[in-house]
């Protein structure tokens, strides 16, 4: 049994909504098949956007979503994607599986897709491959409410007034990818090219430089030291994978309990990366002006056998729910700096919410948790005390209990809460101090099977049910987390 302590009295500060947020790549079926059907598909679409999944996305009031890459975003070039479809420009997708891209979809249907499911819009420029002026004219095509060819081409595409967009991301990935820059030289280049994103009309952008990957504290500290007065986020990219070597990640399924511990072992490794991030970008912005943006986590597996291996699809298990929970706990915790995330991705593309084949679609473990946690967005962080039992496999012990809380606008108190032992169930005692709350209830995500997963043929094998067994009296709240489970809890007077 673990006791904890919930401060209900405890403003932590808010949770920005943004911090669940997701990302969409020109990579494999996100967009083509995941995404983007057309309009003559035989399978229900609105405008070419395919309903079953539009519908599935609009469920998790998803607040910002990244396009059009990743390492897709630098190799780019917007204008080839405008205009009547018949006409753009073919191209190939280098980066991923070296296939056909025809252009169909482009700006004005991923902003389409913004306003269908009610999101921000986040727009990775192209530093690697693109220029000054693409970029400049590209914001000025998607935000100006006047004459200019820009956008006076917007207009004749279709589009009379301008859309709203707030994120623009000044690179991807520069480090590698997005040209293996160095940071010295990429922080000039970002300062050049940030210059040139304009704020025209009313419309304000949140510019977004391309941070580091995983520990590398030098490019932060580079960054944050040249450019940081030139910046309203920096990126950071973290992937888990169950192995920790590239050339050999593990499988999605079939996996044994030394690679779940390992996954999930490796998984807390973001905290560390935020907290020693975080210090560096203290130094120079101690006010905490400038966002942590964490626009790529998420698991990254061996593909499925059969596929694509530059298409990255992969199956999605409880071991990814997990995942998923423990870093959006994260994110939470350290929401004084972390100001958005994006997880890696939305459709067909690694740890993604919803899969595809054909005109069938199913929802996965992940997406359960987004749905489960959407509850934080825009809540009051609240502190929580406690000492988790340590979850001990071999010679290694990480913590077992993994826990978020905090208090919506109608003044109801969420708990969310991972169990990360495979095989012990673990009972929690929570005082709530300050609150006269006396109604709980709660969902629960949790299988018999630390590898399950849903298929076409079984498309709710894992699904969230009611969490019975939460208790709530004389300011005590308890409960039973299963053994490897993620679950919420609504407190109420």
């Amino acid at each position: 049994m673990v006791n904890v302590t919930l401060k209900a009295d405890s403003n932590q500060g808010l949770i920005n909504r943004n911090i669940y947020g997701h990302f969409s790549e020109h990579l494999g079926r996100c967009i083509y098949e995941g995404i983007w059907v057309g309009e003559d598909s035989p399978i229900p679409n609105t405008e070419g956007i395919r309903n079953d999944v539009l519908t599935a996305l609009q469920k998790l009031n998803i607040p910002v979503l990244r396009w059009p890459g990743g390492c897709f975003a630098d190799e780019y070039h917007w204008k080839d994607g405008v205009g009547p479809l018949s006409e753009r420009a073919r191209m190939i997708n280098t980066n991923w599986g070296g296939v056909e891209e025809n252009n169909h979809f482009g700006t004005h249907e991923f902003l389409r897709l913004c306003e269908l499911l009610g999101t921000e819009p986040y727009i990775s420029g192209n530093v690697g491959s693109g220029t000054v002026q693409e970029m400049q004219q590209w914001v000025e095509y998607m935000t100006f409410d006047g004459e200019s060819p820009m956008a006076n081409w917007r207009k004749s595409n279709g589009r009379e007034k301008p859309w709203k967009l707030t994120y623009f991301g000044v690179g991807n990935e520069n480090w590698g990818c997005g040209g293996n820059m160095r940071a010295e030289y990429y922080a000039d280049e970002y300062r050049r090219y940030a210059t040139y994103v304009r704020n025209y009309s009313d419309n304000q952008i949140y510019k977004i430089a391309c941070g580091p990957n995983e520990d590398n504290y030098h490019w932060t500290e580079v960054l944050m030291r040249e450019a940081h007065q030139h910046m309203s986020g920096l990126s950071l990219h973290y992937y888990t994978l169950p192995t920790g070597v590239w050339q050999d990640k593990g499988e999605a399924t079939g996996f044994n309990e030394s690679d779940w511990f390992q996954t999930l072992k490796r998984t807390l490794h973001m905290e560390e990366l935020i907290v020693k991030h975080s210090e560096i970008m203290d130094k120079y912005d101690p006010e905490c002006k400038v966002g942590l943006i964490i626009d790529e986590w998420g698991t990254w597996y061996n593909v499925e056998p059969g596929t694509n291996p530059g298409f990255l699809y992969q199956q999605n298990t409880m071991r990814d729910a997990l995942v998923a929970g423990i870093n959006l706990n994260l994110f939470n915790k350290y929401n004084k700096r972390v100001q958005m995330a994006n997880l890696a991705q939305i459709v067909n593309v690694l740890q993604a919410l919803v899969l595809t084949e054909g005109e069938k679609m199913i929802l996965t473990p992940t997406y359960h948790v987004f749905d489960m946690y959407q509850v934080h967005m825009d809540a009051e962080r609240l502190e929580l005390d406690y000492e988790s039992p340590g979850y001990t496999f071999g010679e290694d012990t990480i913590p077992q209990l993994s826990l978020s809380a905090s208090r919506d606008q109608e003044g109801v108190i969420h708990v969310t809460a991972c169990n990360l032992s495979h095989t012990d169930e673990l009972e929690v005692v929570c005082q709530l101090q300050a609150t006269d709350s006396s109604v709980a209830s709660g969902r629960i995500l949790h299988h018999g099977e630390i590898g399950a997963f849903n298929t076409f043929e079984q498309p709710e094998n894992v699904t969230p049910s009611e969490w019975k067994g939460v208790t709530l009296e004389n300011g005590q709240l308890r409960f039973v987390l299963p053994p490897a489970s993620v679950g919420v809890i609504a407190i109420k007077a």
